[in-house]
């Protein structure tokens, strides 16, 4: 008796060794930013003003940097050179923070580390999109995030422990997160080989009209979507601060965040593997109520089970949406152009976020912390709806095997 079983290749590893890439670097910059504010205003005695335009100003560097580094690794026919400078340039701007003896040496760390996230973000996941095989890049994608989210909540607990064993030494800290910032670097360089790309074409500039021209209405509707999403949310911060409205203690604040990332790393890459099977689109719309449902639980409570519920399904619905997102640009843009593809969908949902920020400050100035969750649901309405448009897009956008479950 014989059986055929088709069998799902493992994932390549270069993919795991991009996942630790990340984690590593999370880790660092989580062991520095979660401390970093507090740092700047009782260490450096920086003003909350001060504070806000260093932050906008890295950030805003970041977001024009993903384009141009994106559409350079498209020219240039490489990724992995790109990724490390950038990884490289925020290694080198850890030892910095633990330097800063005024604002000026933390002016030249963020922006160098800002423009070091700038530089490799984009390369970074067209060189992911480019190892992977097509129906393996939502399992991929999830596990890259996943991994990157252990970072993100691993970098705060261990800020506190070494605070708490260190008597509030913010130096110590920094110093420690130099090391897992320079292992990042070298698992990079030693740990992953980019394939061959064979020319087939003189490459030109990505970024001209002709190329853009090449950018499928399926790929716009993608960065749409994208966009419509970060717009339809908001920043985590407030959820730390609808937590402390229900009278959660400040120096128990970071568990809410710390909560919502080990849901999303656990869930990142088995969700990523359910995109390779099933439609897209239906996911989306899927992770998009999730969002609904967590938003209409933190506008009810700000404590207790409905509160902690809320906080858990908007773990479910990152882990659901955003390495389907990155997979689904992978699917729509032309194999040369993903670089540029990646920028502009980074900058559009940048811009986004930032818009979506403000507005919410503005709520909550106005109507309080139930005002952000109950105008969030008004809008994750319209992004459902522009979620559901893409099912007529073209069958790229539906990527899956199965059209609905």
């Amino acid at each position: 008796m014989s059986a055929q079983h088709t069998t799902t290749p493992p994932i390549p590893r270069a993919i795991w060794a991009l996942g630790f890439v990340s984690l590593l670097m999370d880790l660092s910059s989580e062991l520095i930013h979660s401390l970093l504010p507090v740092f700047m205003f009782t260490v450096l005695g920086m003003s909350a003003l001060t504070i806000g335009l260093i932050e906008g100003t890295a950030e805003a560097t970041a977001l024009i940097i993903k384009v141009f580094s994106g559409a350079l690794s498209d020219w240039w026919g490489k990724r992995k050179p790109l990724a490390i400078l950038g990884y490289g340039l925020g290694a080198l701007s850890k030892p910095l923070f633990a330097l800063a003896s005024s604002s000026g040496w933390i002016i030249t760390a963020r922006l160098a580390d800002r423009v070091g996230k700038g530089i490799r973000g984009a390369p970074r996941d067209a060189l992911v999109a480019d190892i992977t095989p097509p129906e393996q890049r939502g399992a991929a994608f999830g596990l890259r995030q996943s991994l990157d989210t252990v970072g993100a909540f691993l970098g705060p607990m261990l800020a506190i422990g070494f605070m708490l064993l260190w008597q509030d030494d913010f130096r110590a800290v920094f110093w420690v997160a130099t090391v897992p910032a320079f292992l990042c670097v070298a698992l990079l360089v030693w740990g992953v080989h980019e394939p061959d790309r064979p020319v087939t074409h003189k490459r030109t500039n990505p970024i001209s009209r002709a190329n853009l021209a090449r950018l499928s209405a399926a790929y716009w509707w993608v960065v749409g979507v994208g966009a419509i999403f970060t717009l339809a949310r908001f920043s985590e911060a407030f959820l730390v601060l609808r937590a402390q409205q229900g009278g959660l203690a400040v120096a128990w604040t970071p568990v809410v965040l710390i909560a919502m990332n080990i849901i999303y790393a656990a869930c990142a890459y088995p969700f990523g593997k359910l995109a390779d099977k099933l439609s897209h689109t239906r996911l989306l719309v899927w992770g998009l109520l999730l969002l609904i449902a967590a938003d209409a639980l933190l506008a009810i409570s700000n404590s207790g089970v409905i509160f902690w519920a809320g906080v858990a399904l908007w773990g479910l619905h990152m882990a659901m949406t955003q390495g389907l997102l990155a997979a689904m640009v992978a699917d729509t843009a032309p194999a040369d152009l993903r670089g540029t593809a990646y920028g502009f969908f980074n900058l559009l949902s940048g811009l986004a976020l930032l818009l979506a920020i403000n507005d919410e400050d503005w709520v909550n100035q106005i109507v309080g912390g139930e005002g952000v969750f109950t105008n969030q649901i008004a809008g994750k309405a319209v992004a459902a709806q522009a979620a559901w448009a893409t099912h007529g897009v073209g069958g790229v956008v539906g990527h899956g095997k199965l059209s609905w479950m």
